[in-house]
């Protein structure tokens, strides 16, 4: 069966709302678009060398991983000759981000409080910069935006480090880069966003819960006067200043998820309800001709469930009107349709959650 490819769930109780959205691999092809369509829906989300690398193919693939016995997105840089987009060409990246053409639940503006989750391992021997590598960046969009509020920055030095950097100059949290080599970590950011917000970071050993980074502070920048929202990035995007000092690099990345406002005071004592919109697994998948698309949605709400093509054409509306909260399924008949890949969304007015489906034919 196919993973999960996209989760984006709004929650509505008393006093508490709040949605997520979640990127997980789902094994090989069409992964930018996966990306995309969960980054930024109709937009391109990922930023890549193939202008200057084409030969080489898509810098981002699926591949299984024998540890998490899952897809996971692993992310290929190479000394040469990849460079950034072939605008700048002392740097390279190849980095997956929220931006201006993101939907609104995937930007941090002021008073909001945004959760970063994400899992990431860096191979045996990775070899940083002396200048930059990072890893993972806290962006501002608008007004003075050239340098990130936060970086994830692996360091050449004796030894290697790994740094959490404000405001591109103040390193708050310094590890040794070997306890994260050949592991899997998993990572949780949270930042309210104000002139004088709030902010940690803490970073856990997959394997044992060991935890090997923590940082907080309760009053700290994490957006400017002039800035418009925040927006993170993944990936690597690193100096080409000392080239000797690099090798190419391979850093796998998976269950990266974006989650915007609070969670307190929920209450679950309604058992009869779904407590959260939902997208099912649907079955069968890989199918042919026909699926079952199961979905549940916890109060009333306006629910439209279409079916679209990789180009993000559609291809069919099984669900257009408003619904009671409960559990639906609803057939689709791809009998007239071509094999190949299509994708299943589930939305409502402010929030959507897809999956990715497989005709055989």
């Amino acid at each position: 069966m196919l993973r999960i490819a996209l989760v984006a769930v709004i929650f509505f109780y008393p006093y508490c709302s709040y949605s997520q959205v979640v990127l997980n691999a789902d094994g090989p092809g069409n992964t930018y678009e996966l990306i995309s369509s969960v980054l930024a829906p109709g937009a391109d989300a990922v930023e890549n060398p193939e202008c200057i690398h084409p030969q080489f193919g898509r810098h981002i693939a699926e591949v299984w991983d024998d540890d998490l016995k899952c897809y996971v997105f692993e992310f290929y840089s190479h000394v040469t000759p990849d460079n950034d987009r072939c605008v700048a060409f002392d740097r390279e990246r190849i980095e997956i981000k929220t931006y201006e053409a993101s939907p609104d639940y995937l930007k941090g503006v002021v008073g909001e409080t945004i959760t970063y989750k994400w899992k990431f391992k860096l191979p045996v021997g990775f070899q940083p910069s002396s200048s930059f590598t990072h890893i993972h960046q806290i962006k501002a969009v608008g007004g003075d935006d050239g340098n990130p509020l936060f970086t994830l920055t692996p360091r050449k030095g004796s030894p290697n480090k790994l740094e959490l950097i404000h405001d591109n100059t103040t390193k708050v949290a310094i590890v040794n880069l070997s306890l994260f080599e050949g592991v899997w970590v998993s990572c949780t950011e949270v930042v309210k966003v104000g002139a004088a917000g709030t902010y940690s970071m803490t970073i856990k050993k997959v394997s044992d819960s060991t935890t090997i980074l923590s940082y907080s502070n309760n009053s700290i920048m994490t957006i400017r006067p002039d800035n418009s929202f925040i927006r993170p990035k993944w990936g690597i995007y690193r100096s080409l200043d000392h080239p000797t000092d690099l090798r190419d690099e391979a850093v796998r990345f998976n269950a990266i998820s974006i989650q915007e406002g609070t969670t307190t005071g929920v209450d679950r004592s309604e058992p009869s309800l779904p407590q959260h919109m939902h997208l099912e697994q649907n079955y069968p998948n890989p199918f042919n001709p026909s699926t079952m698309i199961s979905y549940q949605i916890p109060g009333v709400s306006h629910i439209r469930v279409a079916i679209y093509d990789c180009l993000g054409k559609v291809m069919d509306v099984l669900v257009d009107k408003i619904q009671n909260g409960g559990r639906y399924q609803v057939p689709w008949d791809g009998a007239q349709y071509p094999g190949g890949v299509y994708f299943c969304r589930l939305q409502t007015k402010e929030y959507v959650e897809t999956k990715k489906l497989l005709i055989l034919k």
